[in-house]
């Protein structure tokens, strides 16, 4: 499903509305230590977590992430919606749980990571 598509289904709201981030994300993956998602976050994927600094930027960048979905209402501060949008990883955030965010991801077609 095309990312802006997954954002009208799960009602996020758009953190980086200058990445035209029109592309297809199949799969995903949920963690809040940024090692894990280093090591095991699918590339060109979505990635849902509470954790709203600087450094999620980098490691999804760095994953070959396309966006990052952040769960309870979180919104990072203004300087890491920047530098987000300057890597062109998009950013937004959801009032749902991670929990509730990926189980309604899966129900959307996305994966985890094939092995």
């Amino acid at each position: 499903m095309r990312l802006p598509e997954l954002a009208q289904e799960l009602n996020l709201k758009e953190l980086t509305p200058s990445i035209q981030a029109d592309c297809d994300i199949t799969a995903g993956y949920a963690s809040d230590l940024l090692s894990d998602v280093l090591a095991n976050a699918p590339d060109g994927g979505v990635l849902v977590t509470v954790q709203v600094h600087l450094n999620v930027v980098a490691v999804a960048s760095h994953a070959g992430l396309r966006a990052v979905i952040f769960s309870t209402g979180r919104i990072p501060e203004p300087d890491v919606i920047e530098r987000a949008a300057s890597e062109s990883v998009a950013l937004y955030s959801s009032a749902a749980d991670s929990f509730d965010v990926v189980g309604r991801l899966f129900a959307l077609g996305v994966r985890g990571k094939e092995e």
